[in-house]
């Protein structure tokens, strides 16, 4: 199944839905940072989350969602547009913990005390951060509270990333479904049975149960209608220029001491690991630039 994901609305206008199949973006994000089991379940929240929330979000916007707890993991970031593209990495992707009752401990590896970080980006100049402490750092409950606290928006949050014996993801997404003022308490009720009558979103993703049909099950007595549908890819907007950006940042002086102490510089990209390589003359050009 072609990743993708969809939203509906109920014919009152109070009521989202949304979900996503992001089995083949996460397969994906995992091989390029080669990651153990514990950062594969949890880069892989991130990024249905990131594509859930900004699917929210309006054409050629995006956002950030940055989660940096006292865990092994240590820091996870995960970016994704309104267009479909989504990227991420985890900073500590052979991080491990004893498995809790069977299952991986992501709430662990991402650390019970810490904070999430939610960029809005809107437009060039029109960038917007949110941070609230983490709540349970299990990645979907989080973006939740985050929805509550800094939007003001009622909200159900569920992502999963199941993974085969060999470490491939065999299924990941998720759906977010929310509430804006005044709720029927009816039609709320019915979604709440809707979620609660859901076979495990595993399940149904490994079974091909496409987001659409989620979204049917869960909405299934509240009138309702699709709005938007998109594929979705695991996809990183790095460039050499923009890598020049990163180096630029180093400044004049340590950029002038690199290139008389190497013929070469690889810089990579932390979302892909796509490597860029500078010349001791294009270092020193950068260097040039700097006042």
């Amino acid at each position: 199944m072609v990743d993708c994901i969809e939203r509906v609305i109920a014919e009152n206008g109070r009521f989202f839905g949304v979900a996503c199949n992001t089995t083949e973006l996460v397969n994906e994000g995992c091989r390029r940072h080669d990651v153990g089991p514990l950062a594969a379940a949890a880069l892989g929240r991130a990024l249905t989350g990131a594509a859930l929330l900004a699917a929210l979000m309006k054409d050629g916007q995006s956002l950030l969602l940055r989660f940096e707890g006292n865990g092994p993991l240590k820091k996870i970031l995960a970016e994704a547009g309104y267009d479909g593209w989504v990227r991420g990495f985890v900073a500590e992707p052979h991080a491990e913990l004893p498995l809790i009752g069977g299952e991986l401990d992501v709430a662990g590896g991402v650390g019970h005390a810490g904070v999430l970080t939610v960029t809005k980006t809107i437009s060039v100049s029109q960038i917007y951060p949110g941070t609230i402490p983490l709540r349970s750092s299990t990645i979907g409950e989080d973006i939740a509270w985050y929805l509550a606290q800094s939007e003001q928006t009622p909200s159900t949050v569920g992502v999963t990333v199941s993974l085969l014996p060999d470490g491939t993801v065999a299924a990941a997404g998720g759906f977010l479904i929310q509430s804006l003022p005044p709720a029927e308490d009816a039609h709320l009720s019915s979604l709440e049975k809707g979620i609660s009558a859901l076979p495990p979103l595993s399940t149904l993703l490994a079974g091909s149960v496409a987001p659409g049909e989620i979204l049917s099950r869960i909405f299934k007595a509240v009138p309702h209608r699709t709005i938007h549908h998109k594929e979705l890819q695991y996809q990183c907007n790095c460039s050499h220029t923009k890598m020049e950006g990163a180096l630029l940042s180093l400044g004049r002086d340590d950029l002038r001491k690199l290139a008389t102490e190497r013929d070469t510089c690889e810089v990579r990209c932390e979302f892909c690991r796509q490597k860029y390589i500078f010349t001791a003359e294009e270092l020193l050009q950068l260097a040039n630039l700097i006042n």
